[in-house]
């Protein structure tokens, strides 16, 4: 079994955050956009990420976007907030993945397409909301604290996987007694986001519905976000979808306004 203070240890190291990455989610928490790309631009490796994330397919731009300035413009408050976020996890992530088949690369592409489509979502349903929007980037996160739990008991893990045919959610609640819902929880709370965001983090398992109905019509649609995505190749490849059990009856009354969104043939 692997211990909560093991879990709370490695948590702990979210984000390693330094000065100039405070400051700048400090001010973007107050709308002070102008004042936070000029802290963020003076941090060379947060700017070398942000250009490299906002410059991926993804975010469909046409010529190459450089200037810190102009990122935080184009992406705006939430999104330049939740970029931020990436960056701090991007910071946690391994050297080399040795359970799950990612990389650098790999990593940030799946950090990116929640987040486009994440925000797609939330236009969708005119919902507009910093902490909300930077919700989806706990997902992430929490892979990197399976990858590293995992890793402990690399052996162990091998042979649930082979002999007993296990999901790496299950082993992952086996040896630790928390699911990936569950450690995307701690680390919101972590990061001190609003309790709502845990709860519509629980609801997106499909399994721990919420009574309430903006909550837990927004787990639905992060339950289906998340399937869709890592039911992707590269993350199919990567063994990324073995985390969320699809839950049909959980999601069916939005399931067509998912897949028309997301233009789903």
């Amino acid at each position: 079994m692997i211990t909560q203070e093991k879990i709370d240890n490695f948590i702990q190291k979210i984000p390693p955050a330094p000065e100039a990455l405070n400051q700048t989610l400090s001010l973007l928490s107050i709308g002070e956009l102008i004042k936070a790309s000029k802290v963020a631009q003076t941090d060379l490796a947060l700017s070398a990420y942000l250009r490299d994330l906002v410059n991926k397919p993804i975010y469909g731009f046409k010529n190459e976007v450089n200037d810190v300035s102009q990122i935080f413009g184009i992406l705006g408050v939430s999104a330049s907030q939740q970029s931020v976020y990436n960056y701090m996890i991007s910071l946690l992530s391994p050297d080399k993945w040795q359970l799950f088949k990612l990389n650098k690369n790999s990593f940030q592409e799946l950090q990116a397409s929640l987040s486009k489509k994440w925000e797609k979502i939330l236009v969708h349903l005119n919902i507009e909301n910093k902490d909300i929007e930077s919700s989806i980037s706990l997902l992430p996160a929490s892979i990197i604290v399976a990858e590293a739990l995992f890793c402990e008991k690399i052996q162990e893990v091998t042979l649930l996987r082979t002999t007993k045919a296990l999901d790496y959610n299950t082993i992952l609640t086996r040896l630790c007694d928390r699911g990936l819902f569950d450690i995307c929880e701690i680390i919101s709370q972590k990061w001190e986001m609003p309790q709502k965001i845990a709860d519509i983090i629980q609801a997106a398992s499909g399994l721990k519905p919420s009574k309430n109905e903006e909550v837990n019509l927004l787990g639905k649609w992060m339950h289906l976000l998340l399937f869709y995505e890592l039911s992707q190749p590269m993350f199919l490849e990567a063994d990324l979808n073995d985390f969320v059990d699809f839950q049909v009856d959980y999601v069916s009354d939005i399931y067509e306004e998912f897949a028309a969104l997301m233009d789903i043939s």
